[in-house]
Order: C-alpha cells, then sequence, then structure tokens
C-alpha cells in the first residue's frame, strides 16, 4: 500500500514538474506590427510568391489531395543515423485537377524527397524544426517543386503531420 502511494506521489510531482516546465520555457507570443505592407522583391521568382488570398470555405475552388504515403527523411551526422523525420503532406489544387495529382504522384513524390533531404543536409531538421521561419522556407522549396512537376493547378503545400524521431 506504502509502494503504491509512493508510486502516485511521484507521478503527480513528475507531472506538475513537466507542466511547470511547459510553463516556464515556453517562448513568449510573437506580436506582429500590422503597419508593414510586404512587398516582394522583384528579382524573387515566381513560384514563391503567394497567390492572393481567396476564399477557402466549403463552396471554394480548390481541392485537397492527401499523398497517400508519408515521407520519412532519415537525419544523418557524422556518417551515423540519429533520427528520422515522418512527415505527410496534402496538396491544395485548383478544382477539379486532383487526377493530374495521382498520374504524376511518383516523379511528385521523388522531387519531393529530394527537397526534404537537401533540407536535412542543411540542418533545417535540427533544433527547434518546427519554427515557423523553418517550415515556411520548406514550404516554399516545395511549392516551387510541385508547380514545376504540376502547372499552375498547385495552389499550396500543406504539411498534415511532422514528427520527429530519435534513434
Amino acid at each position: 500500500m506504502k509502494k503504491m502511494l509512493l508510486i502516485l506521489v511521484m507521478m503527480m510531482l513528475g507531472t506538475g514538474g513537466g507542466v511547470g516546465a511547459g510553463f516556464a520555457l515556453r517562448k513568449p507570443p510573437v506580436t506582429h506590427d500590422t503597419t508593414e505592407t510586404c512587398v516582394p522583391a522583384a528579382d524573387a521568382p515566381q513560384a514563391a510568391q503567394t497567390p492572393p488570398a481567396q476564399d477557402k470555405g466549403a463552396d471554394s475552388q480548390y481541392d485537397y489531395v492527401k499523398l497517400d504515403n508519408q515521407f520519412v527523411v532519415p537525419l544523418v551526422d557524422r556518417d551515423e543515423m540519429r533520427g528520422l523525420i515522418i512527415m505527410s503532406l496534402s496538396l491544395e489544387l485548383v478544382r477539379g485537377s486532383a487526377d493530374t495529382v495521382y498520374v504524376k504522384e511518383p516523379k511528385l513524390r521523388d522531387e519531393f524527397l529530394e527537397v526534404l533531404f537537401e533540407h536535412a543536409n542543411m540542418g533545417g531538421f535540427n533544433g527547434d524544426f518546427t519554427a515557423a521561419d523553418r517550415l515556411e522556407a520548406l514550404k516554399v522549396s516545395l511549392g516551387e517543386v510541385a508547380l514545376r512537376v504540376l502547372g499552375p493547378i498547385v495552389s499550396d503545400v500543406l504539411i498534415t503531420d511532422i514528427a520527429r524521431q530519435a534513434s
């Protein structure tokens, strides 16, 4: 009975410590200055510029296609695998163009994997890999590839799941 009570108290202390550490170590909220206007650079590639905001509600002009299999990216450091990134992607497409994705999916997956491997080799999945600037850079690169493979039917690449697993 004493052991059960001790285990219960230790579990409560561990949980409380974890919650307290989470609150103590969280980042302060990011505030955005809404007075500035972003203007794309004149020499920026056309694929990197985002289309104008449009209504993406239930009656929108977009279809969403989830790529069937997850992407698995090995994390290698000094010729040793130290973990994996497991990621699921979906595409936002012009309505009625989903069949094109299925026809070209092998080429698209190959090109996406090339971008993901390069991102991993540059350290993009190290540290705080879910930081907005890192994910946005990755999404821009994936979007450029999607436009190159599928053409202008692609509106956006969506990262629907991402996880890092240490080995």
